[in-house]
């Protein structure tokens, strides 16, 4: 099985992609591409298909119908550097391996995360671990960037001189904020990195992490961009039903009433929407 090299891929390797105020995105290093996931899936049944077309339909047969060993044989490795608070939704996704920048041997960086007006936000009514989409009001938003700043700032200024006055690094970092930054470098396989996108790239995702996701699914569309087009179409942009919700959507196609009327109506119309 030879190396695979993507000429696209090799153009943005080790480039910073920039993400939020502080932050980017890197692309270390890949093994893998689009070939080594028809590679891996042909070893079971020799040669196979070998034209683009077929190679294509074989990787969204693959995604499809979740046929995953294959897309697992294709590795990631990322440099990111984000807000701590949006690690720590980040590790969640525990198939990845992580290295992060230790506080205890090193000094941080007073770099720290404050959103752009218009990403400022009420908190939603009927989400609640969710903002309402509309942006608060420009007074309101600057109140809330100087709050953070004036913290940030305190925060920073008392780390400096516990440090200053010989505290252990491991003790001085305690009391720094959520919204300071961090950098790890994170490797996944492309299956789990799917899986991670599916999640973090969802409209009710975090907008933070999202970016993120965002900038990620750019890059792997570089290496692999066949499994990348087959996971947005079959995955990302699809739907699933439970059973009771196909047989309502049979029901609806017929003309008939809704059997889930009164019950899980508002979940399946929003599916179909």
């Amino acid at each position: 099985m030879a190396h695979c090299i993507v000429p696209e891929a090799e153009e943005i390797l080790d480039k910073e992609f920039p993400v939020l105020d502080h932050g980017f995105v890197r692309l270390v290093d890949y093994l893998g591409s689009d070939e080594r996931i028809v590679q891996s899936a042909r070893v079971s049944y020799g040669s196979g298909t070998k034209t683009y077309r077929q190679d294509k339909g074989l990787i969204t047969y693959l995604l499809r119908n979740d046929h995953t060993s294959p897309f697992e044989q294709v590795n990631f490795t990322f440099h990111v550097r984000m807000p701590i608070f949006v690690a720590r939704q980040w590790i969640r996704h525990r198939t990845g391996r992580v290295n992060e920048i230790s506080g205890r041997y090193s000094v941080m960086s007073d770099d720290c995360y404050r959103p752009d007006p218009q990403h400022i936000n009420f908190q939603s009514e009927d989400n609640k671990q969710g903002r309402k989409p509309e942006a608060v009001d420009p007074a309101v938003a600057q109140q809330v960037l100087d709050l953070l700043a004036e913290d940030q700032k305190r925060s920073y200024e008392n780390y400096q001189k516990l440090l200053d006055m010989g505290i252990a690094r491991e003790l001085a970092r305690i009391d720094l904020p959520l919204s300071l930054y961090t950098e790890w470098y994170w490797q996944m396989d492309l299956h789990n990195l799917f899986h991670f996108l599916q999640l973090r790239l969802d409209p009710h995702a975090q907008y933070e992490i999202r970016i993120y996701a965002q900038t990620i699914l750019e890059m792997i569309r570089k290496v692999c961009p066949i499994a990348t087009e087959a996971f947005e179409e079959h995955k990302r942009g699809a739907k699933t039903f439970s059973a009771s919700e196909l047989e309502a959507l049979k029901a609806v196609l017929k003309g008939e009433e809704n059997p889930l009327k009164g019950r899980a109506k508002d979940l399946f119309d929003e599916k179909l929407t």
